[in-house]
C-alpha cells in the first residue's frame, strides 16, 4: 500500500473486506464499470457471473434515463438507478419494466424548468462549457461535460460546480461530467427506495448484505453509508477532495477493479457453499 493511503481513513485493501454475507452489488457506472469510456467483454461477464450465482446486481448511475432503460432491458441487472437517483428501473413479477421517479410530476416539471435556466446562466460564465450529448435523454437532472467529450479540466468542473450551487442547484462530478439537479435525492436515498419497492426490504448498508463499487464524488453518499463501499484504484486521484472516501479499495482500476470485486465475492459464495455442504475447503 501506499504512503499515502496509510493515513487515518483511508481505503483498506479489498481482501480485507468481510464479504461472507453479500447478497448483492450497487456499482457505479462510468470509471467503475467502463474502461476507458467502454465497457469490457470480461466486465460483462462478470455481470453474469453475479447474477448467475445468486447474487442482485443494481446499476446506479448519472447518466440519463434513456440509458438507464436500456441498460434495464438488456444488462444482467435487477434494477438501474438512474440521474443521481431521480428515477430508477426494475422489473415486475411478470417481467414488465417498471419505472419509479422519487418526486411527484408537478414538481418534477417545476424542477425541470428552473434547472434549465439556471443551468443555461451558468454555461454562459464558463468558456467552452456545454451540456452532455446525453443530457438530451434526461428527465430530472442535466449534465454539463468537462472530460467526456469537453476538456475542461478540474479547475473548470470546479468552477461549474461553485457557480451551480451559489444559485441553489446540486452539482457534484462524476468522472465526465458535473450532474445538478434540484430535489432532495441522491444516489443513496434511490438505493433505498429500490430496495423497498423492488424486494420489499428496508436498505441498511452498515450490515454487510449489500457492496457498493464506485470511483468519484457523487459515489460519496454511498460510500459514507455502506459499509462496504469499495472504490475502484482509480479513485485515488479524488481522495484528498470527495466528501467520504470507500472503506475499501481495488487494485486495479475502473472496469478491471470491478472484475476484482466479482472474482473476491464469487469465490466467497463458493467457499460458504462449500462449507454449508459439508465439503473441507
Amino acid at each position: 500500500m501506499k504512503a499515502a493511503d496509510m493515513k487515518a481513513g483511508a481505503p483498506r485493501p479489498l481482501r480485507q473486506a468481510d464479504l461472507s454475507g453479500v447478497q448483492g452489488v450497487f456499482t457505479d457506472v462510468d470509471g467503475t464499470l467502463t474502461t476507458g469510456h467502454k465497457l469490457r467483454s470480461q466486465t460483462l461477464q462478470s455481470l453474469e457471473k453475479l447474477s448467475a450465482a445468486g447474487l442482485r446486481v443494481v446499476l446506479v448511475s448519472g447518466r440519463p434515463a434513456g440509458w438507464g432503460e436500456a441498460w434495464a432491458r438488456q444488462l444482467p441487472v435487477d434494477g438501474v438507478v438512474v440521474e443521481n437517483g431521480g428515477l430508477f428501473f426494475l422489473k415486475d413479477a411478470k417481467g414488465k419494466l417498471r419505472k419509479v421517479y422519487l418526486e411527484p410530476p408537478a414538481q418534477r416539471v417545476a424542477n425541470r424548468q428552473r434547472l434549465e435556466e439556471e443551468v443555461e446562466r451558468v454555461l454562459a460564465q464558463v468558456p467552452g462549457a456545454r451540456l452532455s450529448v446525453d443530457s438530451r435523454y434526461t428527465e430530472v437532472d442535466l449534465a454539463v461535460d468537462y472530460n467526456e467529450e469537453a476538456r475542461l479540466g478540474d479547475e473548470g468542473a470546479s468552477r461549474i460546480e461553485a457557480l451551480l450551487r451559489a444559485r441553489g442547484v446540486t452539482a457534484v462530478r462524476s468522472s465526465v461530467h458535473v450532474n445538478c439537479w434540484l430535489g432532495r435525492f441522491d444516489k443513496l436515498s434511490a438505493s433505498r427506495r429500490f430496495a423497498k419497492v423492488a424486494w420489499g426490504e428496508k436498505l441498511d448498508p452498515a450490515d454487510g448484505r449489500y457492496v457498493y463499487a464506485g470511483d468519484s464524488f457523487n459515489d460519496a453518499p454511498m460510500f459514507q453509508a455502506f459499509k462496504l463501499g469499495v472504490g475502484v484504484a482509480n479513485v485515488r486521484a479524488v481522495l484528498d477532495r470527495i466528501d467520504a472516501p470507500p472503506a475499501f479499495i481495488t487494485r486495479a482500476p475502473e472496469g478491471r477493479g470491478f472484475e476484482e470485486l466479482a472474482r473476491a465475492l464469487l469465490a466467497r459464495r463458493r467457499t460458504a457453499r462449500s462449507r454449508s455442504r459439508g465439503v473441507s475447503t
